[in-house]
């Protein structure tokens, strides 16, 4: 039978394996990730435009359909 120590290295492993195979797709998610949040920190910090107002109808809790 395998002891404790036996399924921990089989388990790194089989980590170690999976990382390996995700690992560049990992890396360019996150630094995609990461270019995004600066530039959206930089627009937050610049202004920007004011959001604009849309004029819509105002439906009241309970109710499936709005009242003309």
């Amino acid at each position: 039978m395998f002891g404790l120590s036996e399924l921990a290295i089989i388990l790194i492993v089989v980590i170690a394996v999976l990382a390996i195979k995700k690992g560049p797709e990992l890396t360019r998610s996150t630094g995609k990730s990461a270019r995004i949040l600066k530039a959206e920190a930089r627009a937050a910090k610049e202004g920007g435009p004011n959001p604009q107002v849309i004029q819509g109808e105002v439906v009241e809790p309970g109710n499936t359909t709005a009242s003309n």
